[in-house]
């Protein structure tokens, strides 16, 4: 950590908004803990919490508010890194080994900000990317992000832990919404999650890939133990079936034999039994090394999601954008490569695309948007994204997203890939 940001840490810990009786930020800043979001990425006023959507002068407005309304436990999975939350951390720290080379002397009066991904085109670049329980930060969970998603024509991405079905999902969208899988162990149910997703018109799959052991979610842990409420009636432990008695996509799903819903055991021939068994297209979400992602082409896969799970999965340290370059250069154009993890800005979203991503998933950004104000929440989240997309588009000359091109982002000399 660099002294301007250990003086920056220094001065919040003395504020007096820390000492705000009850506050979010005092809440956030107890000793011993870290920040889930770190809030110097956030020039915001922490103890001026904003009253309506429209307020929000960027993303990070959402959070503070979000944790005012949320149960701590709920906070805390939404929140949470692993271990010593160095992966979090290093997905906002590391746009910032990329620059932006700006262009000057271009029409930039109209700009285009549309897509192609899997022959299908997006009027924007940003995608809402699987998060499951969503009722846990709203009561109109999932619905409510389908319809701000609707409102500015985002592509979905829809968790297999979601708390609404995919079939009402789909309906309050408006349009297809790919289904995000965790397979499981046992090929049954991958089978029973897959062809029900396809029945209910949903045209690809994003294989989720990194989930294939433990995590020790300290954060999580941490607040949970600080919850005073009864979780039982919600949170049935005694079996994983009982356990998944609210998550949709379980219902009628035989998950006997399994403890829990990570898929330690699939290899390349669980791909290619499902390319047998649906019509969907495949995507691989959670590929992080280049030698994956060419063993991804010779096995025909559809697409990819550069993604570390928002650093829900492992620590490793490897931030997504900073693996987005050698998973773009061994794919070479053969399919779309989607990233996720800890993109908050127009110019993060600006540096994937131009190193040559079709698009970007946003996470935890639009669940504060849903816990603060539930749809109307989502919808300014994705707005504001938008503009600042549009605005960092006009700055480095690009009028369409083909003008966004790998020579106008500069890697800091010093802070090579590793």
């Amino acid at each position: 950590m660099t002294s301007s940001r250990r003086r920056f840490m220094q001065f919040l810990a003395g504020s007096p908004l820390a000492a705000a009786a009850g506050g979010p930020l005092a809440q956030t800043l107890l000793p011993g803990t870290r920040l889930p979001d770190p809030l110097m990425w956030a020039p915001l006023d922490a103890a001026k919490l904003i009253k309506d959507p429209k307020q929000a002068i960027n993303v990070f407005d959402f959070e503070p508010v979000m944790r005012q309304n949320v149960p701590p436990a709920h906070f805390g999975y939404m929140a949470s890194g692993i271990d010593d939350e160095v992966t979090l951390r290093a997905n906002r720290e590391d746009f910032l080994k990329f620059q932006l080379r700006p262009r000057r002397l271009v029409d930039v009066s109209k700009v285009d900000m549309s897509t192609e991904i899997l022959g299908v085109k997006y009027p924007t670049p940003i995608v809402v990317a699987p998060v499951g329980g969503q009722k846990a930060f709203h009561a109109d969970g999932e619905i409510a992000t389908a319809r701000g998603a609707k409102a500015g024509n985002h592509l979905m991405i829809l968790s297999t832990a979601t708390t609404s079905s995919v079939e009402e999902v789909s309906a309050a969208r408006g349009a297809p919404v790919w289904y995000q899988l965790y397979a499981t162990n046992k090929w049954e149910v991958a089978k029973a999650f897959v062809t029900r997703a396809e029945r209910a018109g949903c045209p690809a799959v994003a294989v989720t890939v990194d989930r294939s052991g433990g995590r020790n979610q300290e954060t999580l842990f941490r607040l949970r133990a600080g919850d005073t409420r009864d979780c039982s009636g919600c949170h049935d432990r005694s079996s994983l079936q009982a356990n998944m008695k609210r998550r949709s996509m379980y219902e009628g799903v035989d998950l006997t034999g399994l403890t829990h819903t990570q898929s330690s055991n699939m290899t390349w021939d669980f791909l290619k039994r499902l390319r047998d068994t649906v019509k969907m297209k495949i995507v691989l979400k959670g590929i992080l090394a280049h030698e994956d992602a060419r063993l991804a082409v010779q096995h025909g896969m559809d697409g990819i999601i550069v993604s570390n799970h928002g650093a829900r999965s492992e620590d490793s340290g490897r931030s997504s954008i900073d693996a987005l370059p050698e998973i773009l250069d061994a794919v070479g154009g053969r399919m779309p490569v989607l990233v996720d993890s800890g993109f908050r800005r127009g110019t993060d979203i600006c540096k994937a695309l131009a190193l040559g991503a079709q698009a970007v998933c946003i996470g935890r950004p639009y669940i504060w948007g849903l816990g603060a104000f539930g749809q109307p929440g989502v919808e300014r989240v994705l707005e504001l994204l938008r503009i600042e997309v549009h605005a960092i588009m006009q700055q480095v000359g690009a009028p369409t997203l083909k003008h966004l091109v790998p020579a106008m982002v500069r890697r800091v000399p010093g802070s090579a890939s590793y």
